[in-house]
Order: structure tokens, then C-alpha cells, then sequence
């Protein structure tokens, strides 16, 4: 990244008028939230593309469930397959870094050093799908929809915003009341442009029943509502030859066919319906991928090693229901996971258990709190878990065998304290007199398979654990509402502790889907504003990361389930990729299709 720093103000006046030295004013191409950008400001391409990549060919992923609405950001509804990606941002991450922006709608940046402003000129050849201009008030547009009609989270994130407003037909200007560099560079960077004149009598918080105009490499052009979309490469793309999308978009359609279960779909994989599939399914791994179209070598089956960070995934507590507001009977029943017997039995050993919220990453807690660690904890003694200080946190473990009693008794022990008992086999309150008894939501026949054991273990325990399977679109707005007990869900990957920690934990943004247990907490609270007012401190980042991480760990939030460090992928073999993999990415759009290899595949997979 190339910055030029500029002493004085474009007035040449390097003052307030209260003879305060005024904040410097940075320029450059390039956004860095987080370290210093990898790619200089005359970069040709990332390092994990084929800048040679022919553009040709068709790939069709199957895809679970349905959709009813091309709008990915309505308030109901089910989006379509990769709608979001349908307008471009004004700036491009690269997949081999934290945090760092790249020149796409927006060509230039300038901001001041004390983030309370920046402006965006926008290249002057973006256009839309359809032809127009894509202008600075198009990006004011945009900001001012968010926030009058997207979802609340939106408008609570970025409340700090003062103004976004177009200052010429090519500049926008971005004014915050509150200066903070993550929200400033986060619209700067992430923001994607929505057309003015198709959005601006349209209702953004509602479905939409026909294809937008877009802004990015593919468009919409087949459809069948529910079953099926088609994406094909704009022959007319503005942005195809920028640095940042040399190599990538190589596919010249794109197909989504959506099935309602997980073994019909691939079994359409394995009978040439669709190109390329993500297994996440071990069983399914070590099982299923088998059959002629393997023998004759036409589907390729890989597993390809990665150093992502990885998604904390697990069965979450609504801890807003009162049957999981006490952390000592969300402790109980995760010994009624036995993983490693799970895993030996159902996974083939290929799993490994998930114990941290920045798994695979320098911001898991391991150990014992640091030096520096403590000095952030300290502070909350009494408010927090006692065994933050004193011990590492690890989830259960068993012997594989199959049977839990030493696990149970701890559990017992555990119920006991808050207030419960067995009676006559059965888990009960000691002073209701009601049964422990819950329901666990999902919507996947997969899911279900992995609950069944642990559903099995907690009536060994007395207590009643409902496994309830509804449809995608009933899941998504009992999901939304927070209308459950307990679902198998996951918290995103951290590459590091960012700001985005507060819509996930912290109590300002309970509303938001993303707190998926309904966590209201002080110190959680006070450590992701610590962590959203720490940005630009790498070394106290990792601090208080691993702080929070411990905070979450001791509190039971979930029952952890497993990650695997590899990408499980089996393709029909008529792909070919760069030698490099991104860091963060399996980087599916710099691949692309060979002719050669698929001339030798039956017709339909060519």
C-alpha cells in the first residue's frame, strides 16, 4: 500500500481556527483495517490467480432448500443462492490477508488520521448491469436504504455515522459523529452499491419477486422460483480487467440447483447432476463417494489441508429460556456429548473437537491466563467464571466406549447445585417440580443423525430432549425470532477480534440474529468495546481476544462439536486451479474449467 500523507489540509491551513494542529489526511488505494496491506498500489493481480485463466464453461453446485426472493437483505424471506454477491463493493478483500481493500467501484480513498471522516472517489467507468453510471449518490442512496429499511442491526452498528453524502457526482464523503476507524473503513470498504433508480420505489425490507439490476461479473438470466437459478458472466462487465479480478470469474455460467435433502443431493452429484461439492459430512466422506463415475475416474475426490481460522460450531443455549439461564445446568448437559466415542464411530476419526471462539487461530485461550491477560481479568473478579484464573478450559472427554457414568455423575453433581434431582428417573426442578425438558430445532436430516446420540445420553440423565425438524423457511423465521431452546448452529470464524464481536455478543445487539444465545453481560459487554476501541493495536488485541474467548469458554454458551483443518472436495474432473490456495479461501472463483478435461466427461459435464 502506497499512502501519502499531506501535513496541511487542502486549504493549506494546517489549523483550527482554535490553533489546533488539524488531524493529517491520508491517501491511498488501499484500505488496512488490521497489519499493513501485501500488495503494492501498482499490483497487477493477486498471488492466488492464474492471470491466463480462459473464461469458458458452465459449473451447477447443488444447493439445500429453497429460495422465494432475489433480495438478500429483506427481512423475510428466503434469498437465492449467491444474491448477495449480485453488486459489487466499492472495495475488494484479497483472501491472503486479515484486513486489507482493494480498489473496485472505489478507485481512491482519503480519510484523517483521527477517522472522524473519509471520501471515495469512484472510478468513473463503474457501471450497473444495465448500463448506468454508478455514481456517489448511488453510494448515499445506498447507506440511507440500510438504514431507513435494512435490518436493525445495521442502523445499531452504525449509529456512529453522522452522514454519508455524495459531494460530487464521483465523490462521497463519509462523516462520523463518534470518529472510529473499524465503522468508517468497514462502509468504506464493504459497502455494495445499490442502484438508485431500480431500488428507490422499492420497499428494501421486503422480498423481491424478479432480479435486480446488479453491478457485479455475473447477472441473473434463468430462473425457476424455488428450483433453480442461472448466473451468466457480463460479457460487458466494467471491472473485469482490474487488478483485483484478474484471474477470478472464470466460469462463464453458473448454475444453483436446490434439492430439500442432503443424500438425494448427492446422490445427484454422483449421477452427474451437478460439477463440484463441499462434503461436510464424514459418514458420507468415507462412504458414500463410490460408484462407476469414480472407477472410470470422471469424479475426482480431494482433501485439501488449510490454516484458516475455524467456525465454533455446536449445539447453542437460548440462555433467555429459563430452563438454560443457570451456566452449571448448561455444563451438566454437555457431558452428554460423547465425542470421541462419536467420532470414532460416526465421523471415522476425522474430526477434532472444537474448544475455542477463535479456533485455529493466535486468539484461542490455551492455558493459563498471561501476565497481560490478567490484568485485563482481574478487574472482573466475582463477575466472571472462577476457573477463568485457575484452569484451561477443555470440553469433556470420554473414554470412546460408549458409556458415560463418570461423565454423569459429574453432571449430577453439577444439577444438583442448580436445583435439580432425579426422581423416579426422571430430571426435576426441586422446587416446580417441572422436568428438564427442551427442544432442539434444526432443519437437516444430517443434523439430526449427530443429535440422536446425544439425545440418547441426556434420557440415560432424566432429562427430556426434544429433536424437532421443520422446513428451511420455518427454521430461518424461528431462527430470526429467537423461537427456540436450543439449535445446532455455528459462530463464525475470526481471522482477529473485530468490532463485528459486538453484534454477536454484546447486549446493544441482542436483536441481532447473529447472538444466537441471547447473551445479556456486562463484562462481555465491556470486553467488545474494549476489543472495537483497540483496532489499531495488534498486541492488545491478542490480549484481550484471548480474555474474551476465556470469558465465553467457561460460561457454556454451547456444547462445542468438532472442525476439521481440511476441505473435503470431489469434483467432476474437468476443473483446474492456481498452485497457490488463498490463505482464507478455498478461492472456488479462480479456478476454471478446462476444455481439454472436459471433452473426455460425458456430455451432460462438460
Amino acid at each position: 500500500m502506497t499512502l501519502k500523507r499531506n501535513a496541511l489540509l487542502a486549504i493549506g491551513v494546517g489549523l483550527f481556527a482554535s490553533g489546533v494542529m488539524a488531524a493529517n489526511v491520508v491517501e491511498t488505494t488501499s484500505l488496512t483495517g488490521f497489519g499493513t496491506a501485501k500488495y503494492p498500489q501498482d499490483f497487477q493481480h493477486f498471488d492466488y490467480v492464474n492471470p491466463e485463466a480462459p473464461k469458458y464453461g458452465k459449473v451447477t453446485f447443488g444447493q439445500m432448500g429453497t429460495f422465494d426472493n432475489f433480495n438478500r437483505y429483506a427481512s423475510r424471506g428466503q434469498p437465492a443462492a449467491a444474491t448477495g454477491e449480485l453488486y459489487d463493493p466499492l472495495m475488494l478483500p484479497s483472501s491472503d490477508e486479515i484486513d486489507s481493500y482493494y480498489p473496485l467501484i472505489a478507485e481512491k480513498v482519503r480519510y484523517a488520521d483521527d477517522y472522524s471522516w473519509l471520501e471515495l472517489d469512484i472510478n468513473p467507468n463503474a457501471r450497473f448491469s444495465d448500463g448506468v453510471p454508478i455514481t456517489a449518490k448511488d453510494v448515499e442512496f445506498t447507506f440511507d436504504k440500510f438504514m431507513k429499511e435494512g435490518v436493525p442491526q445495521f442502523r445499531a452498528y452504525y449509529k456512529d455515522v453522522k452522514s454519508v453524502k455524495a459531494t460530487s457526482k464521483l465523490t462521497v464523503r463519509i462523516e462520523m459523529s463518534v470518529p472510529n476507524k473499524e465503522k468508517l473503513f468497514g462502509l468504506a470498504q464493504g459497502t455494495r452499491v445499490l442502484p438508485e433508480h431500480f431500488w428507490k420505489d422499492k420497499n428494501f425490507a421486503e422480498p423481491l419477486n424478479e432480479p435486480p439490476v446488479g453491478s457485479g461479473a455475473y447477472k441473473i438470466v434463468d430462473y425457476k422460483m424455488g428450483q433453480s437459478l442461472t448466473y451468466a458472466l457480463d460479457e460487458n462487465y466494467w471491472a473485469k480487467d482490474l487488478p483485483v479480478n484478474v484471474g477470478r470469474n472464470n466460469f462463464k455460467t453458473i448454475q444453483y440447483d436446490y434439492y430439500r435433502d442432503d443424500t438425494v443431493m448427492l446422490e445427484a452429484f454422483k449421477a452427474g447432476e451437478f460439477d463440484l461439492r463441499q462434503e461436510n459430512s464424514a459418514k458420507f466422506w468415507a462412504s458414500s463417494y463410490t460408484g462407476a463415475n469414480f472407477d472410470r475416474g470422471f469424479i475426482k475426490k480431494e482433501e485439501i489441508e488449510h490454516h484458516k481460522p475455524m467456525a465454533t460450531q455446536g449445539f447453542v443455549f437460548n440462555i433467555e429460556r429459563p430452563v438454560f439461564s443457570d451456566p452449571k445446568v448448561r455444563e451438566a448437559l454437555s457431558y452428554a456429548m460423547d465425542f470421541e466415542w462419536m467420532n470414532r464411530n460416526m465421523f471415522y476419526d476425522q474430526y477434532t473437537r472444537t474448544r475455542s471462539y477463535f479456533q485455529n487461530s493466535d486468539y484461542e485461550a490455551k492455558g493459563l491466563p498471561s501476565a497481560a491477560e490478567l490484568e485485563v481479568l482481574n478487574k472482573y473478579k466475582g463477575k466472571i467464571p472462577e476457573r477463568v484464573f485457575t484452569d484451561e478450559y477443555n470440553p469433556p472427554v470420554t473414554d470412546g466406549s460408549g458409556r458415560i457414568r463418570p461423565q454423569m455423575r459429574k453432571a449430577f453433581a453439577l444439577l444438583k447445585e442448580a436445583g435439580w434431582e432425579l426422581k423416579n428417573k426422571v430430571m426435576t426442578n426441586v422446587e416446580t417440580g417441572q422436568p428438564l425438558s427442551f427442544e432442539l430445532l434444526m432443519y437437516s436430516p444430517t443434523t439430526e443423525r449427530i443429535a440422536i446420540p446425544v439425545q440418547k445420553n441426556m434420557r440415560a440423565m432424566g432429562i427430556d430432549m426434544r429433536i424437532r425438524t421443520v422446513d428451511t423457511t420455518q427454521y430461518l423465521k424461528r431462527w430470526r425470532d429467537r423461537d427456540y431452546d436450543m439449535i445446532s448452529s455455528s459462530y463464525s470464524a475470526q481471522r482477529y477480534p473485530s468490532s463485528n464481536l459486538k453484534i454477536v455478543w454484546n447486549s446493544n445487539f441482542i436483536d441481532s440474529t447473529y447472538n444466537q444465545a441471547g447473551v445479556k453481560d456486562p463484562v462481555i459487554d465491556e470486553l467488545t468495546d474494549l476489543i472495537a476501541d483497540s483496532q489499531d493495536d495488534p498486541e492488545r488485541l491478542l490480549v484481550l481476544g484471548r480474555s474474551l474467548d476465556r470469558v465465553l469458554q467457561w460460561n457454556y454458551f454451547v456444547i462445542p462439536q468438532w472442525h476439521i483443518k481440511k476441505y473435503r472436495v470431489a469434483t467432476w474432473d474437468k476443473f483446474e486451479r492456481p498452485d497457490v490456495l488463498p490463505t482464507y479461501d478455498l478461492g472456488i472463483d479462480t479456478w476454471w474449467v478446462s476444455e481439454e478435461k472436459a471433452q473426455k466427461l460425458p456430455a451432460k459435464r462438460r
